[in-house]
């Protein structure tokens, strides 16, 4: 079943009920609540507190008493908030710090007590699946090594056309790293190597694309797009050839703090643990052999939220189904997408199913930038379409979505962030 011809949302449907979902987290604690169990998971409210729960943990064996005080005070906030909001649902998920401490069972009681959720510990291997399944809301039936960066662990997974297979947690988050190692190079690889070398499947996993997730991988990505000039910042689906990854990682792991703060795309906290994040990154590549490296912004959260969807909703495109929504929300005429795809078939005979699904995200978009400035509306859409939050969308494919908005509206073909975007 191709894109277009697969499950459409409906175009028009009663008020969603909010879904929340809190992550407990090594090192920060994050509220997101999405606008309904649609297929493309819709922030309304995103907020997290850095509390480092798992500040200190291998020393201690118990979570940071300081982080513990303001863990439960933004729980019982973020609880609260999900509540106010009407959550139809509210799945609270503790990772690393809790599930290794000593007291992370009486610190979880503590929590259910006060508020009357509850909260569920995940193990490695529920951790590791549900960061694959938050890559794979945007990229079903992909194939790959998932690899998700926390406080407390690193968690790997081998995704083959969206089913699982090997996979490890492992004691490498980015804390437990600078807790062993400080700023010594040689001793974070040696800790690295350590716990990596010993996972043989990932030699298997050479020439597969390896999918980076998690905040500090984040960090990095914006590094490397403001190093090498992208146009585009947008991180998810930001791509780089082996070759150039190899060399951009590693000199980055090779820098100080005082270095990496002066090029001013990472905040002062990502920056004290950036060089130990692309130290493991660098390993990661020498062993897995990557054909690329793909950075994602959906993981753990994403993937709860994928977890619940009907199989009817799984079963969409995510970029065709956030595509009608806008046409449903934004648009005049949402129904007119398919007789323009039946209208316009006969001169795209024998087309890829790819560059169906993109007529049709066309075809869907083209009256969504009616209302704004007729002196600016052509821009307004490209710029728009270029910067929008979609899944399962290329960067490749952005540019050219936006550029079919662009021409739509009768755009300059020569302004200069067209010619830019025609790469």
């Amino acid at each position: 079943m191709n894109a277009v011809s697969g499950p459409k949302s409906k175009l028009t449907q009663s008020r969603r009920h909010p879904v929340a979902i809190i992550d407990i987290g090594s090192n920060s604690i994050r509220l997101c609540v999405y606008d309904g169990l649609i297929r493309t998971p819709t922030p309304m409210f995103n907020e997290k507190v850095l509390c480092a729960l798992g500040q200190g943990l291998d020393a201690r064996g118990r979570l940071n008493p300081d982080g513990v005080v303001m863990a439960k005070a933004a729980l019982g906030r973020f609880i609260a908030l999900a509540r106010a909001m009407g959550a139809a649902r509210i799945d609270i998920l503790a990772t690393a710090a809790v599930r290794d401490a000593k007291d992370g069972a009486d610190f979880v009681a503590s929590i259910e007590r006060e508020t009357g959720a509850k909260i569920t510990v995940l193990s490695g291997e529920e951790e590791a699946k549900l960061a694959a399944l938050g890559v794979m809301c945007g990229k079903p039936g992909m194939t790959g090594l998932v690899a998700d960066l926390g406080g407390g662990s690193l968690d790997l997974v081998e995704v083959d056309h969206g089913g699982f297979g090997s996979f490890a947690s492992l004691p490498l988050g980015v804390l437990r790293i600078a807790e062993k190692a400080g700023d010594d190079r040689a001793k974070a690889l040696d800790y690295i190597e350590k716990h990596l070398n010993k996972n043989d499947w990932l030699l298997a996993m050479q020439g597969q694309p390896l999918y980076a997730v998690g905040g500090a991988w984040r960090s990095l990505a914006r590094l490397c797009i403001a190093q090498t000039g992208y146009p585009l910042q947008v991180l998810d689906n930001f791509t780089i050839g082996r070759r150039e990854a190899d060399g951009l990682v590693d000199l980055i792991s090779r820098q100080s703090r005082r270095s990496l703060e002066k090029f001013g795309a990472v905040s002062k906290k990502r920056v004290a643990t950036l060089p130990q994040a692309a130290l493991l990154l660098s390993h990661l590549m020498v062993l897995a052999k990557p054909e690329r490296l793909v950075f994602s912004v959906y993981g753990l959260r994403e993937g709860q939220f994928y977890k619940h969807l009907p199989e009817n909703l799984k079963a969409e495109d995510p970029l065709i189904a956030a595509c009608r929504d806008l046409a449903r929300r934004l648009g005049r005429f949402a129904e007119h997408a398919d007789e323009i795809m039946v209208w316009s078939a006969p001169l795209f005979a024998g087309e890829a199913d790819q560059d169906q699904r993109l007529r049709m995200a066309s075809a869907l978009l083209s009256d969504a930038f009616w209302n704004e400035h007729p002196d600016y509306r052509a821009e307004q859409a490209f710029l728009r379409t270029f910067r929008m939050p979609f899944m399962g969308l290329e960067h490749q494919e952005r540019a050219f979505l936006a550029l079919s908005m662009f021409a739509r509206h009768q755009g300059n073909p020569e302004a200069p962030f067209a010619q830019q975007a025609k790469g």
